[in-house]
């Protein structure tokens, strides 16, 4: 049964780039339906980290002794001001070493 259930979703994940990745095969979104999936990454990203920055043992962590809520702050910060990717990840991530 996992071996099913493995291979199962190996088809379905290899499926579904396949089919919008292969510029041989003739399907096309819609620009709305564009527009719509265009939202899809930062809410799920939204809904990975908002856990892990603003809870700590089950409760909201709004303190300066949070070390990820400083991190993601300055993340966000360098991320709007430079708009460079590796810098911000860099330092944001070195910050969160040294005071982690």
């Amino acid at each position: 049964m996992i071996w099913l259930t493995i291979i199962t979703m190996a088809i379905l994940v290899f499926g579904s780039r396949y089919l919008f990745l292969e510029p041989k095969l003739p399907v096309r979104l819609s620009k709305n339906t564009l527009t719509f999936l265009s939202y899809s990454a930062p809410a799920v990203l939204t809904a990975i980290f908002a856990p892990i920055v603003f809870i700590r043992e089950g409760e909201l962590a709004l303190s300066l002794d949070n070390s990820y809520l400083i991190a993601a702050v300055l993340a966000a910060l360098l991320a709007y001001t430079t708009r460079n990717i590796l810098l911000t990840t860099v330092v944001s991530m070195g910050l969160f070493f040294i005071i982690h």
